[in-house]
């Protein structure tokens, strides 16, 4: 196409669309060799990365422990049959099912709740800093943050003092009468004395089995004496001197007080008077404890609350899960807020405007259009947990690793652990592929449909 032009010839135009039916020259077909060039490292690199190790895989899966003799599909029965390849499978449905699905909700929710906060930046990322973290520091942390010891771990340290805010404490978990004494086990874990208490006789309760540490700041035994009134007196005390040595049954110099223990007077079944010892170990009843039999009630002896066993066989893979999740969500979380930013603001203003309140703006505006950003996430996430091994490797201890069991997991252990077969190895290997194979079709087929839009 031409231009014409003034006192001269015409000026040549742009260039038109090629004509119907014709096609443009690329440069795989008119310089098949330098594209091959350009592709032949990262062919080589697929091959030796990729193909070869799936196809060596999948003919060593064939094959049985020594890798001389063919046992065909063998190796995929026993998969089907061991009880710890099963509960890993069970266990990796529970990952793939929970975790992704956590992370992003999480993900969204705080995307979207930090959204309008003038400090959603420095929030963002403090809850992406986790991603900073790798899978095996992560592991140590909260190998570390689960332990069953309140002292050490944290979870347990936060649980038992919420728990110890509204149950008291026993007073002196694990005491307990000297062997052949006065004071016998009855119902419930208390302590009652054998014969009948007289106010004329201070009683004496001794006690063992308090560890040292617990008596460092306890205050020294003082001997009761009659309170002159009618009313029971008495001692509770550790008879115990350090060093050994002393009388039994008896408050010897240098034994420690046991204060803060309840003293119950029971007559025919019924409680007739409380007391409490003081700082002394002594006790007061009044006159109606006469002729009643003494009970040291279970609430003083029983073990204090020592939290919960997280790494128990019950809780083991959702405590990892929740590891996973603390690492997880802000990556989440980055993502679905980049894709908040790119939704159409006059979408939402519309909807306000239309009569709709925050939540079905939500559910009904936010939500949809975030879809193909959600999905991203989601089919991420869970090609990611089908291969998680680091965590559960970490934090599961020796006695429930088996019950934390995933197949990354029983794959390693399958093939280098004790008895090792790398043939069942390698169909565990297949497995996973297998597993991770349809979920990848699904995002490509996804990005695909996005991509023709």
């Amino acid at each position: 196409m031409s231009t014409a032009t003034a006192g001269g010839p015409a000026a040549p135009g742009p260039p038109g669309p090629p004509a119907p039916g014709t096609r443009r020259s690329s440069i795989v077909r008119t310089r098949p060799w330098l594209a091959a060039c350009f592709l032949l490292p990262a062919l080589v690199l697929l091959g030796a990365l990729v193909v070869y190790p799936i196809v060596y895989s999948v003919y060593r899966s064939l094959f049985d422990a020594s890798g001389t003799g063919f046992v065909g599909l063998g190796n995929y029965v026993e998969l089907f049959t061991d009880d710890d390849t099963l509960t890993a499978i069970r266990n990796n449905t529970i990952w793939v099912i929970v975790a992704p699905t956590v992370c992003t909700a999480l993900g969204l929710i705080f995307a979207v709740l930090t959204e309008r906060v003038r400090w959603g930046t420095a929030f963002k990322l403090i809850v992406f800093m986790p991603m900073a973290i790798s899978m095996l520091a992560a592991g140590i942390i909260f190998r570390l943050v689960y332990e069953q010891d309140p002292d050490r771990g944290v979870a347990n340290a936060v649980w038992v003092g919420i728990h110890d805010t509204f149950n008291e404490a026993s007073a002196w978990p694990g005491a307990r009468p000297r062997p052949n004494g006065d004071l016998e086990k009855t119902g419930g874990g208390a302590y009652t004395t054998g014969s009948a208490v007289d106010a004329a006789d201070p009683a004496n309760l001794p006690l063992v089995g308090v560890p040292p540490q617990d008596l460092a700041d306890a205050a020294e035994a003082s001997p009761a004496r009659p309170a002159g009134d009618g009313g029971i007196t008495g001692t509770v005390w550790v008879d115990f001197a350090k060093g050994g040595g002393g009388e039994p049954n008896v408050v010897d110099p240098g034994e420690k007080a046991l204060a803060g223990v309840v003293v119950e007077a029971v007559r025919d079944g019924r409680v007739v008077a409380t007391a409490t010892t003081g700082e002394d170990g002594v006790f007061t009843l009044p006159a109606e404890a006469d002729g009643a039999h003494l009970r040291l009630p279970a609430s003083n002896f029983t073990e204090a609350y020592n939290g919960v066993n997280w790494l128990g066989p019950s809780l083991i893979t959702p405590a990892i899960i929740a590891s996973y999740v603390w690492m997880w969500a802000g990556f989440a979380m980055v993502l679905i807020a980049a894709g908040l930013a790119g939704v159409p603001r006059e979408l939402l203003e519309a909807a306000r405007v239309d009569g709709a309140n925050e939540w079905q703006v939500f559910r009904r505006v936010t939500v949809p259009v975030l879809a193909p950003v959600l999905a991203v996430v989601l089919v991420t996430l869970m090609i990611n947990v089908l291969k998680i091994f680091d965590l559960v490797y970490i934090i599961a201890p020796g006695a429930t690793q088996s019950d934390a069991n995933v197949l990354a997991l029983q794959l390693y252990l399958s093939s280098f652990g004790t008895g090792a077969d790398q043939g069942v190895g390698s169909a565990i290997a297949v497995l996973l592929l297998l597993l991770v194979v349809p979920v990848m079709v699904f995002n490509i087929r996804r990005l695909r449909r996005e991509g023709r839009r």
